[in-house]
């Protein structure tokens, strides 16, 4: 019998919590509006396991793309991150999110408006809770930019994987992937926040 690609992937994510339950890896969750470029940056770091698109934070159950895009679901999209801790820690994954962000809209994230594309850290336990308020205090106090940082904090709640076209898209369609990215003015953004990506 073939197995629904959603329900394949919903078996994946709770496996990886089982797993992370057993100390082996952990699970970040971030938000940083398109889930298609928040991929890439977490993919190339050593110690990274897999990137898992998907929606969370919001209040309707299992949702679908339309769904959330619509904006009445209440969710973000977000990834979910499997990690080894032995490897890389929580704060250099935090330290990646920032500069992969625009911290300074609310409900908004470059050119995709809406509560569903709004940043933000969801928390698995008390430890990642510190160390995401530290890394906020310290891009408070060290950023360039004027504006406030709006990126909640919040504690993490279901993670719904999101439909199997969304998974690693920029390497199914690098050209598209990369057209997007262009045109909703990611880069130029995040250059302008956080400086040239090659210095840091």
């Amino acid at each position: 019998m073939k197995l629904n690609l959603a329900l394949a992937l919903s078996l994946l994510v709770t496996s990886l919590n089982i797993l992370a339950a057993d100390a082996k890896i952990e699970i970040a969750t971030f938000a940083g509006g398109c889930f298609w470029c928040m991929e890439p940056p977490f993919d190339k770091l050593d110690g990274v396991l897999s990137t898992t698109s998907g929606y969370t934070g919001g209040h309707q159950a299992d949702p679908t793309y339309k769904q959330v895009s619509a904006g009445g679901s209440g969710h973000t999209e977000a990834i979910q991150i499997a990690f080894d801790p032995a490897k890389i820690s929580y704060e250099e994954l935090l330290a990646v999110f920032w500069k992969n962000i625009d911290p300074t809209t609310a409900d908004r994230q470059f050119c995709d408006q809406g509560s569903q594309y709004r940043s933000g850290i969801f928390y698995h336990n008390d430890a990642q809770k510190s160390a995401a308020e530290k890394s906020l205090k310290t891009i408070q106090q060290t950023k360039a930019f004027d504006e406030p940082v709006v990126t909640e904090i919040t504690t993490a709640s279901t993670f719904y994987p999101a439909e199997a076209y969304h998974q690693d898209y920029y390497q199914k369609n690098p050209l598209r992937y990369k057209y997007y990215r262009y045109a909703c003015g990611r880069d130029q953004r995040l250059e302008k926040l956080w400086g040239d990506p090659a210095s840091h």
